[in-house]
């Protein structure tokens, strides 16, 4: 019987070229530059026009993967896009990014699972091309969060970012791709991380928009509780479950929401700085977007290569997290 695992073929990303610095903030908002430095290692965050959207991003990045992998629109099976801020609640952005690549053969659909969304992503694609079923598929990483946060806010507004980020998948007969995988959940958290209006449950009306009720809330406290605790177990419990030791990891790629956050994590896991890698400061938190980012990035920077172990852990809304290992 013949067994197919997923090979990443190719990478891209494309990230808005306006960048409001922590300075340009404390001239706006009740903060500085030391104080986000200090809490979050953020410096700079990237955020679009008021003509750039998530799903040009999202297009852009997956047109540079595609080059990447050498594959045309026609060779594209499917195409799965994660984010939690897409152009219009409906229709699905995939479907907008399928037509802008001229993808016709390809399905299509989103993954909304906040920041941990491309790894949830990437896993689904996995089980797509370990089937048989399909030979190239896209995974893209996509939010425009500077949408959805109250710039008054400096409790969110200095966190995040916007970006686009994607991998192709593709079908190969060479043991390669994901080893193992770990993908959880606790809604009991749930409302740590949320949106309230927008939805079926508190449409959008003029008391909501008065309260800004349309705007991201987060309880930062809580939501750094659970992170540090889980970004660690995380990465143990698929290296473990894979039978690999720390040591013998190449990289890891966390989700970029805190600095402090991926140094508790990595002195957890018992790995050096230089296997660790962070862009947070240039990026923020960029939700669903942050680790393919940092994989493409890391490819360019030459830290990750072919045959490398590569770990990713990811957090965020939900509460949800996941974690993979990959064989580059």
């Amino acid at each position: 019987m013949i067994r197919y695992y997923g090979k990443l073929a190719g990478y891209g990303k494309a990230v808005p070229e306006k960048i409001i610095t922590n300075q340009e903030l404390a001239e706006r908002i009740d903060t500085s530059d030391e104080w986000i430095t200090e809490r979050t290692g953020i410096k700079e965050r990237h955020v679009v026009r008021e003509d750039e959207h998530c799903s040009e991003l999202a297009t852009e990045a997956s047109r540079r993967a595609m080059d990447k992998a050498g594959i045309t629109a026609e060779e594209v099976d499917l195409i799965i896009v994660a984010t939690s801020s897409p152009d219009y609640l409906t229709p699905p952005v995939s479907s907008q990014v399928q037509h802008n690549l001229g993808a016709n053969n390809a399905g299509a659909f989103v993954m909304v699972v906040g920041c941990t969304g491309f790894v949830y992503a990437l896993v689904t694609a996995d089980q797509f091309i370990r089937s048989g079923q399909y030979r190239n598929i896209i995974v893209v990483g996509v939010e425009v969060t500077s949408r959805n946060v109250d710039w008054n806010d400096r409790n969110t507004c200095v966190l995040f970012g916007d970006g686009a980020a994607a991998v192709v998948l593709q079908r190969t007969e060479t043991e390669t791709g994901l080893i193992t995988h770990h993908l959880g959940s606790d809604g009991s958290g749930f409302e740590h991380i949320i949106q309230v209006a927008g939805g079926t449950r508190n449409s959008v009306t003029h008391k909501s928009l008065d309260e800004g009720l349309q705007f991201l809330q987060m309880n930062g406290r809580e939501v750094f509780k659970f992170a540090s605790v889980i970004m660690g177990q995380a990465l143990k419990k698929v290296v473990d479950e894979a039978g690999y030791t720390i040591d013998e990891i190449d990289l890891f790629i966390p989700h970029q929401a805190n600095a402090r956050i991926i140094e508790f994590a990595a002195k957890q896991a018992g790995l050096p700085a230089e296997k660790v890698f962070v862009n947070v400061d240039k990026y923020g938190n960029t939700s669903a977007a942050s680790v393919p980012i940092a994989i493409a990035e890391a490819f360019e920077q030459n830290r990750l290569k072919e045959g490398d172990l590569l770990a990713l852990v990811a957090f965020g809304s939900g509460l949800t997290w996941g974690s993979c290992l990959f064989r580059v």
